[in-house]
C-alpha cells in the first residue's frame, strides 16, 4: 500500500483529469429525489427485456441511467468506460439500499464513532482522520454485486442492471488499521461492523450494516476515504467519509460512514446473515431455477473484462485495420493477460495490456485486427488474472444474479469497403 503515487502514475492521473484543482464539490444536494424528478434528459434501452430507462441528471452528476428513484440507483452509461480507465465523479454509479438518505452533511459536525471491543472508544471528525498521519492513495474498482444482472437467463431476482454498475477511481484517505490501532483492538476480536447514515422509512427496516473479519480489517488496505479522484467524494457516493474495501463488492463500501464496532462474535445483521449471500461452492452457482443448499456472504470480485470499443452494432469496414479497446480487472492479483477473438471464440490472440495503475484498478487493453470479409462479427475478450483465474465461456447462474463474469460478446457488422 503506497503512501503516495509515484510521479509517473500521478502525472498519468493528472493528464486523465483526475487530480482536480480549485474548490471542492458542494457538500449539499439541493433537492430530494422522487418520481416527479425533473432531471430526465432522455432515455436509453439496455439490451435485455424491459430494458428502457430514463437518463437523469442528479445533483453533482451528469445524466445517468436511472433504475429506481427511491432509493436512488443510477448506472453509468457504458460509453463512459471508453473514455479512459478512470471513471469521473459525475459519471460514477450510485447504489443505495434504504430510501432515507442524507441530502446535506456538515463535515465539521460529522463523526465516525469507534466502539465495541476497544481500549479507547473514539469519535473522530474528518479533520481528526486527516490528522492521523500521511494519507494513502490508490486506484480501485468499486463494482455492485448485481452488475450485469439484466443479462442473466433465466431472469434473476433484483434490479435489472446493465454493465454500468461499476467504476474505477483514485481514493484518498487513512487505513482502517491506523484508526483501529489508535482505538486499541481488544483480545478476542473477531469481526468489525460498519454502518452509515442512510436508514429505512420505518423503524422495523433492518439497518444497513456490513462486517469484515478482523484480519481483513487490519490488513492495511481497507481505507476510510474522504477524497475521490482528487476532490471531495460526491454526496451520492458517500460524502464525507466512505469505507473502501478494495477487491470486494460494493456492498461493503459503506457510504457516509458513521459507526465502526469491533466485535467478539460473527456479526448477524440482516445484510450479512440473510442478504448478499452466494452459493457455497467453488463457482458460487447453481443450476438455473434451483436454490443453493448452503450459502456464504458475497466477498471478492471474479475476474472480468469488457470490450469498450467498437460498440455493439457499430459499423466497421472490411479490409481495414480496426483497434478494439477494453478494460479488465479482478479482486487484486492483477491482470496477467487478455485474449481477444474476432470470430466468436474460434481463434484467440493476446491483446496488448496498457499501463498498470494498481492491482485493484481497471487495466486497459488494445488489439488491432483486420476483417477480411463483410458480414456480422462476434467480438470477445477473455481475461486471466495473475492468480490464474480465467473468465468462463459459459455463464453461471445464481438466484440473486450476483458475480456475473462470463466472457461477453459484442456483435458488430463489417461493411464492404
Amino acid at each position: 500500500m503506497q503512501r503516495s503515487l509515484p510521479t509517473p502514475r500521478r502525472e498519468f492521473f493528472r493528464q486523465a483529469g483526475l487530480l482536480a484543482a480549485g474548490a471542492a464539490l458542494a457538500a449539499k444536494l439541493p433537492r430530494a429525489f422522487g418520481a416527479d424528478d425533473t432531471g430526465v434528459t432522455g432515455t436509453v434501452t439496455l439490451p435485455f427485456d424491459n430494458g428502457q430507462r430514463d437518463l437523469v441528471a442528479y445533483p453533482q452528476k451528469r445524466p445517468l441511467i436511472r433504475l429506481t428513484s427511491r432509493p436512488p440507483q443510477l448506472e453509468t452509461p457504458f460509453a463512459v468506460f471508453n473514455e479512459g480507465i478512470v471513471t469521473p465523479n459525475d459519471a460514477f454509479f450510485v447504489r443505495y439500499h434504504l430510501s432515507e438518505i442524507p441530502l446535506s452533511i456538515d463535515p465539521a459536525a460529522h463523526r465516525v464513532n469507534i466502539r465495541g471491543l476497544v481500549a479507547t472508544p473514539l469519535s473522530l471528525s474528518v479533520a481528526d482522520l486527516k490528522a492521523l498521519g500521511d494519507p494513502v492513495e490508490f486506484c480501485a474498482v468499486n463494482q455492485c454485486s448485481g452488475n450485469s444482472r439484466g443479462f442473466f437467463s433465466p431472469r434473476a431476482n433484483g434490479g435489472q442492471l446493465g454493465h454500468g454498475a461499476m467504476g474505477n477511481a483514485l481514493w484518498t484517505g487513512v487505513p482502517l488499521k491506523r484508526v483501529l490501532e489508535r482505538a486499541g483492538v481488544g483480545v478476542g476480536a473477531k469481526q468489525v461492523s460498519f454502518r452509515g447514515l442512510d436508514h429505512g422509512v420505518i423503524e422495523a427496516t433492518p439497518v444497513f450494516a456490513k462486517a469484515l473479519d478482523i484480519d481483513h480489517a487490519l490488513n492495511g488496505e481497507v481505507m476510510l476515504a474522504w477524497a475521490m479522484n482528487g476532490t471531495d467524494i460526491p454526496m451520492l457516493n458517500g460524502y464525507p467519509v466512505k469505507l473502501i474495501v478494495p477487491g470486494y463488492y460494493g456492498t461493503y463500501w459503506v457510504k457516509h460512514l458513521s459507526s465502526i464496532e469491533v466485535l467478539d462474535h460473527t456479526f448477524d445483521g440482516f445484510w450479512m446473515a440473510k442478504g448478499y449471500r452466494i452459493p457455497d461452492n467453488p463457482t458460487h452457482s447453481v443450476a438455473p431455477g434451483t436454490t443453493p443448499t448452503a450459502t456464504i456472504p458475497i466477498n471478492k470480485f471474479t475476474v472480468r473484462s469488457f470490450i469498450t470499443s467498437p460498440a455493439a452494432g457499430a459499423p466497421i469496414v472490411a479490409g481495414r485495420a480496426i483497434t478494439a479497446r477494453g478494460i479488465a480487472f479482478d479482486s487484486g492479483s492483477g491482470i496477467k493477460e487478455v485474449a481477444f477473438s474476432a470470430d466468436g471464440g474460434g481463434t484467440w490472440q493476446p491483446a496488448r495490456l496498457g499501463q498498470d495503475t494498481g492491482r485493484y484498478a481497471f487495466r486497459e487493453w488494445q488489439m488491432t485486427f483486420t476483417v477480411r470479409a463483410p458480414g456480422p462479427l462476434k467480438l470477445m475478450a477473455r481475461a486471466t488474472s495473475n492468480a490464474g483465474e480465467t473468465q468462463p465461456l459459459e455463464a453461471t447462474w445464481n438466484p440473486s444474479g450476483y458475480m456475473r463474469n462470463v466472457v461477453e460478446t459484442v456483435e458488430v457488422n463489417a461493411l464492404r469497403a
